[in-house]
């Protein structure tokens, strides 16, 4: 929808009033596209808008599908005054099998596309009599044999009711010069033009005089979707401007739906964008692999294209030493039982491959020594060597050694990996990894429920603490571009 301010309450019964006329005029316009295929109906069901709209598309009667019916009226007029046998009955029932097989030939119903209503003429008239041929079916049932045979008024009734309204239906539409069927719809259309051009006009002089600096096609611009009204073809694209007008009018809430619609055009454009975005990345990530930039991380050498430093830290280094910081004094004191435990099952496990220690076993209280003693050296070991740790921490010479073998990891790590055929192994794992992450990963990103995330942010926006954050953003950018 487009995005305009509500009129203020003194001019909402104008826009309102605006809104109901297009309104008015988008139903004319429909009923005007779909009368040719509907005149069937509105003939069977409303016969007086077909006598008052069929002269504004140029349709009249055909001749030889309405000679056809007059000549049936005849036949009926003369068979109530001297009977179905009389020579007179004859020779109209004569005229009518002539008839019928000059409409079946010249089909006056194809020339307005209707061939299809012959067919469905013919058929009901080969159901009625048994015969496959049509003609000679029209021919039995225009007879006097036939007629006397299966009873008059039953037959007449069933031609009135299933044939009749059939040839009713086909008409001649008149051409015009410039070989397109007549239509003179424009006349209907014209007054709700000329008043939406007047509109439009002054709608434009307002805007452009409440914006001065506004140039005309700026003020166009602003109303463009009244443009769909004022133009003589395409008039179904007339929806555009009557669901603007009904949602401006506060006639028709359409925010519901104007939501669902940025949702799914946001939730399509995010499927690719992210596709796009992640692929990008992964390939540009791949070319960097090639050209060695991998192994030039590692080992931070200078070359032809350096590497950017942005805080003169050494960032493996930086992360190694959190990460014993970590083990040291956080994992270490919490795992310490489960060292203790397997510590005291290997020594007693030691212990019991011994010959002599197994043959002490025998003597009383042995057992319950060896798992005091198990448990006694387990613990001791342990506490020595998280003591030793916590001291070459905390030492100052302790911590340089550290370093030390931190720096000389990542020297000797650098080196070894610049070797050719590591290098090449590491670079085509990688290559193949990332791959796989494209194959696998990229596609599960697409057919991920975006709709459901664009929700979920459209919700967020919506929060009572978000919004001040997102005013005082808009305040920033707009003092910014104030400034600039």
């Amino acid at each position: 929808m487009v995005n305009q301010t509500l009129p203020k309450q003194k001019n909402l019964w104008f826009e309102r009033l605006m809104a109901l006329l297009a309104t008015v005029n988008l139903g004319l316009v429909v009923f005007d596209l779909t009368y040719i295929q509907w005149r069937d109906l509105y003939l069977r069901r409303l016969p007086k808008v077909t006598q008052i709209y069929d002269p504004i598309k140029g349709i009249a009667a055909h001749r030889e599908t309405q000679s056809y019916l007059k000549a049936v009226d005849a036949l009926k007029e003369q068979v109530s005054q001297t009977g179905l046998t009389s020579p007179q009955a004859k020779a109209k029932l004569d005229e009518l099998s002539r008839l019928s097989v000059e409409m079946i030939d010249s089909n006056p119903f194809a020339g307005v596309g209707k061939s299809g209503t012959l067919e469905k003429i013919k058929n009901r008239m080969r159901d009625r009599i048994g015969k496959d041929s049509a003609k000679q079916s029209f021919a039995t049932f225009w007879s006097q044999a036939y007629l006397s045979e299966k009873g008059w008024n039953q037959e007449f009734t069933f031609f009135n009711q299933k044939i009749s309204p059939l040839i009713a239906s086909n008409y001649y539409r008149q051409i015009g010069e410039n070989s397109e069927y007549f239509d003179d719809f424009w006349l209907l259309d014209l007054p709700f033009v000329t008043i939406f051009a007047i509109e439009f006009l002054a709608r434009i002089f307002y805007i452009k005089r409440r914006h001065p600096g506004y140039r005309w096609l700026n003020a166009i611009s602003y109303r463009w979707y009244d443009l769909f009204l004022l133009i003589p073809f395409c008039r179904w694209l007339r929806v555009i401007p009557v669901v603007v007008r009904l949602d401006q009018s506060q006639l028709l809430d359409l925010q519901p739906l104007q939501h669902q619609i940025n949702q799914s055009v946001v939730a399509n454009f995010a499927e690719e964008l992210t596709e796009i975005v992640v692929v990008r990345v992964i390939n540009q990530i791949q070319i960097s692999i090639k050209q060695g930039d991998f192994t030039r991380w590692i080992s931070q050498q200078e070359n032809l294209r350096p590497y950017v430093d942005i805080n003169n830290v050494n960032e493996i280094e930086a992360i190694a030493g959190i990460l014993v910081q970590t083990v040291v004094y956080q994992v270490l004191p919490k795992i310490q039982p489960d060292l203790i435990a397997i510590l005291r099952h290997n020594i007693d496990g030691v212990l019991n491959q011994v010959p002599m220690y197994r043959n002490l076993q025998a003597f009383p209280g042995i057992g319950k020594a060896q798992t005091q003693l198990s448990e006694q050296l387990a613990t001791q070991i342990t506490t020595s060597l998280y003591g030793a740790l916590v001291s070459a921490i905390q030492d100052s010479e302790g911590a340089k050694l550290t370093n030390q073998l931190v720096q000389s990891f990542t020297t000797a790590l650098g080196t070894e990996v610049q070797q050719k055929q590591v290098t090449a192994e590491i670079q085509s794992l990688l290559f193949d990894f990332l791959e796989e992450v494209k194959l696998n990963y990229v596609q599960r990103l697409s057919q991920e429920d975006i709709e459901t995330i664009v929700e979920q942010t459209r919700q967020l926006r919506t929060q009572p603490y978000i919004q001040p954050i997102v005013e005082q953003s808009s305040a920033i950018v707009e003092s910014r571009d104030k400034k600039i």
